[in-house]
């Protein structure tokens, strides 16, 4: 079996779709890539889910990715008299280090942190930004705060500081326990939240290694500040539209997705755009129609994946969902505008002769019509330099590691299958030509275009293009 479609779907495993039944389902209606979400569930719940999709994989005998997604520092008020209070807009409130059942003149905000970071005119947004005060005296125990937006706090909501690098890591004695856990398990992908600057990414790649994708989730503004350098020390890009637009301004998040989607289609890398895609359907069997405009746009951005959050893992309508994003995505990619939309603002030329030979590649295919490029790979690097120009012929993406399979679910256009080492331009084209027909991208007559890497088996030589007639 394969898609109908280049881009993928991730969705997120929760109550709603953790058991067998529904987690083939949702395979079948077009899940890609699944997400287990280490903010929710016990050790045993994530085991028992990877487990199901292990099983469920062997018994579709297709690879799947499985994305865990880590919680990363939590940002909190602590208890507050009575439970909650009301601040107005020129309220002067007082934040302190240590205490419990405060009021305006002593709120609890149990993180020195904080206090080391904050300057005068740094700004606080409390309850994803429903609170919003100015820090007007800062201080290592206490800081006096003016109100800019009123409204209620109440106790254990979270703070999100976007004017501040709070000097700390991304990764919480909890996450470093639940990534341990998880490479142990067998995870594709580890999904890094928090994440400030570069160097977060350094502390992550330590303890990931290579036995899983590391994947930066973009949701401060200090991160776009250093997105080159996140990019490069990462595999990968979650645009994690949620907490970003409670940090930037609304109105800049579709352009920062724009300019991510872009900066990872450059590298390529592949990018998530996640968050609240497709959120009416998490009580709704529809969605609404600007949400499917949504969806539609970051495929026309030439995003590689689109995430569901609840929508899948607590809403009544999980596989409706999929269907309705499957669907929109089907649709977009074969609208008579989307090719030329897609590559109607150039890529910055690369000058690699990996890169131009996977461009070429590309080319190469539409100009004689072929069915099918094949990409042989032992990294996963071949098929995302060859999908980095989107082009409208699909991508076979051919590796003898059942690891990198899984990693590639996540990648735009590739259809991964796991097969031998080939150690001889022969062996090339004879395993390309069996797996075009076998997995029903190409008959008798048709032409292919297969990409490799000579030496064969060795990672980043893409160097190789030739054309074959079956």
């Amino acid at each position: 079996m394969h898609r109908e479609r280049r881009a993928k779907i991730v969705a997120t495993v929760g109550p709603a779709s953790s058991s067998p039944e529904m987690l083939k389902a949702l395979f079948l209606a077009g899940v890609d890539t699944f997400r287990l979400n280490f903010s929710h569930g016990t050790h045993d719940d994530h085991a028992k889910v990877h487990a199901e999709i292990r099983a469920l994989e062997r018994a579709v005998n297709r690879p799947i990715g499985i994305l865990q997604d880590l919680q990363g520092p939590k940002i909190r008020v602590g208890t507050i008299k009575d439970g909650k209070i009301e601040v107005k807009k020129g309220d002067k409130l007082r934040f302190v280090l240590e205490g419990k059942d405060g009021d305006a003149s002593a709120i609890p905000l149990p993180h020195p942190e904080i206090f080391a970071a904050v300057d005068p005119g740094h700004e606080l947004l409390i309850d994803d930004g429903r609170v919003r005060v100015r820090v007007t005296n800062p201080g290592n125990t206490e800081m006096d705060a003016v109100v800019i937006t009123g409204g209620i706090i109440s106790n254990r909501k979270g703070v999100n500081l976007p004017g501040t690098v709070l000097s700390m890591s991304p990764l919480t004695k909890k996450d470093r326990a639940d990534l341990a856990f998880g490479l142990e398990l067998g995870v594709d992908w580890v999904a890094l939240s928090f994440v400030q600057k570069a160097s977060d990414m350094i502390e992550a790649r330590a303890l990931v290694g290579d036995r899983a994708g590391l994947m930066a989730k973009i949701e401060k503004p200090s991160a776009l500040n250093e997105i080159e350098d996140i990019l490069r020390l990462s595999d990968a890009i979650m645009v994690a539209r949620g907490d970003l637009g409670v940090e930037i301004p609304h109105e800049d998040v579709p352009g920062r997705q724009k300019e991510l989607v872009r900066a990872c289609r450059r590298a390529a890398k592949p990018v998530v755009v996640a968050t609240q895609m497709l959120d009416s359907m998490v009580a709704a069997p529809a969605p609404t129609r600007a949400e499917a405009s949504d969806v539609a746009t970051a495929i026309y951005d030439g995003a590689d994946a689109v995430m569901l959050s609840a929508e899948s893992a607590s809403g009544q309508y999980p596989l409706e969902t999929v269907e309705m994003m499957n669907r929109i995505i089907t649709s977009t990619e074969q609208h008579k505008l989307y090719h030329s939309l897609i590559s109607a603002a150039p890529l910055d030329e690369d000058h690699s002769s990996a890169h131009a030979v996977a461009a070429a590649a590309g080319d190469l295919a539409r100009a004689i019509e072929a069915s099918a490029i094949v990409g042989f790979t032992s990294s996963g690097t071949t098929p995302a330099r060859i999908a980095r120009k989107r082009p409208e012929v699909a991508i076979l993406a051919v590796t003898p590691s059942r690891a990198i399979a899984r990693r590639m679910a996540l990648f735009w256009g590739a259809h991964s299958v796991v097969s031998e080492h080939v150690h001889s331009y022969e062996q090339m084209v004879e395993t390309a030509t069996i797996i075009a027909r076998r997995e029903e991208f190409a008959d008798l007559g048709d032409h292919i275009v297969i990409v490799a890497g000579v030496p064969f088996g060795q990672t980043g030589t893409t160097n190789n293009l030739r054309v074959v007639r079956i």
